[in-house]
């Protein structure tokens, strides 16, 4: 996988994920920030990885520390800590926070990154995050799976430098984020709604950075009303 420079003000991107993580019930909100992180420390191995099989064994690494990772002996690794202090003790185990290793590991096995790789790493990486996350925030009916492989597919797309695979990633992200208006979200689980809208203004046909005064109040209506 070839991935672009980012594009987005560094600073900008932070500040949106500082306030999205601010919208996440207080008592869940280290646990989400947590979750965050260990999709950023996987994301960051594909991005300074250019042989498949160093990734892969860094993967590997990551997922026998996941399935071993009890709350009362968690290894010195800052995000391992985190999630065994704020995630394991809320009833996550963690065998299914290994389980988003898949995602990623969909990128680097395929020889073609195509629809079936994309949708793989978006429900093993976005479907599994929002999902937990989810429980974290006691969520009621909303639909996190499909939402959260929308989130993993705009940011996915963000992240090719190839302009057809940006563009099938783009869409396959367009179709699970077009209906998130039409759900309310219930108040607690408004971090991830935000997150998804984020995404869809990501991969929109006039998308608007973070920071945009425009993304800055979408987010905000949303936070308020649940739409």
């Amino acid at each position: 996988m070839t991935v672009n420079i980012p594009t987005h003000d560094p600073d900008a991107v932070a500040a949106e994920r500082q306030l999205i993580v601010g919208y996440a019930p207080p008592t869940a909100r280290a646990g989400f920030a947590a979750l965050l992180a260990l999709d950023e420390r996987l994301g960051s191995i594909l991005r300074s990885t250019r042989e498949p099989l160093v990734g892969q064994m860094r993967l590997t690494w990551w997922y026998e520390a996941l399935i071993g990772l009890t709350d009362d002996r968690p290894p010195a690794e800052p995000v391992l800590q985190a999630l065994a202090g704020e995630v394991l003790t809320r009833g996550i185990a963690g065998d299914e926070l290994a389980a988003m290793i898949d995602g990623w590991e969909a990128l680097i096995d395929a020889d073609v990154l195509d629809a079936p790789a994309m949708l793989r790493h978006a429900a093993a990486r976005g479907g599994i995050l929002f999902t937990l996350a989810g429980r974290l925030f006691g969520a009621a009916a909303e639909p996190l799976a499909v939402t959260g492989e929308g989130w993993a597919l705009a940011d996915l797309s963000a992240n090719l430098s190839a302009p057809e695979s940006r563009s099938l990633a783009a869409s396959l992200a367009k179709e699970r984020l077009a209906t998130i208006g039409a759900v309310r979200w219930s108040r607690p689980v408004r971090s991830l709604s935000a997150m998804a809208l984020a995404a869809r203004m990501d991969v929109s046909d006039r998308p608007r950075p973070p920071g945009h005064p425009a993304r800055v109040g979408r987010l905000m209506v949303n936070r308020l009303t649940g739409r």
